[in-house]
């Protein structure tokens, strides 16, 4: 399981060690046991329970998710995908962004400065589904002007999140 932890804003600022910890530990493991947790933290298992819903209920951990071996489920390529639309006015943005939440082989999307307006990573399950994906899917999205992929050979780092504070 990983941890999504919004950055501490100054309504936050209550943030103690033990909170920080807390954080900390849950982004290790998810799915660590309250009881464990509670040893960890060095907190009793009620005030450890108390902790973990407030962090929640602040927002500062806004979901849990398992990560999935998506090689072993049948996607065998990765590709980052960097796309240019024709124009950039707020309409056209918010069209493209409807249009690329709803195709599910598209699994992250980024509006970024540059040459390209957005960069996509894009899973697929073989050559032959890149080429439908390109042909029938990128180009097709709303607004588009140019569509340019790279191959993810290797991943080296995927789905780490920052450190909650230096050294953690």
């Amino acid at each position: 399981m990983f941890l999504r932890a919004t950055s501490v804003s100054s309504k936050n600022q209550a943030m103690d060690k033990i909170a920080l910890r807390i954080l900390a530990e849950l982004r290790r493991d998810g799915r660590i046991a309250n009881t464990e947790l509670a040893q960890k933290v060095g907190l009793s298992e009620s005030a450890c329970l108390r902790r973990v819903r407030q962090l929640e209920a602040d927002g500062l951990i806004e979901r849990y998710m398992a990560r999935l071996n998506l090689s072993k489920l049948g996607w065998g390529m990765s590709l980052l995908v960097r796309i240019t639309l024709k124009a950039q006015t707020d309409r056209d943005l918010r069209i493209f962004e409807r249009a690329v939440s709803a195709v599910p082989e598209i699994t992250d999307c980024f509006l970024t400065t540059g040459e390209a307006d957005y960069v996509l990573r894009v899973f697929a399950r073989d050559a032959a589904d890149i080429e439908r994906l390109h042909g029938a899917v990128l180009t097709k999205l709303p607004g588009v002007a140019r569509v340019e992929s790279s191959f993810v050979l290797r991943e080296i780092v995927s789905g780490a999140t920052p450190p909650i504070e230096r050294g953690t």
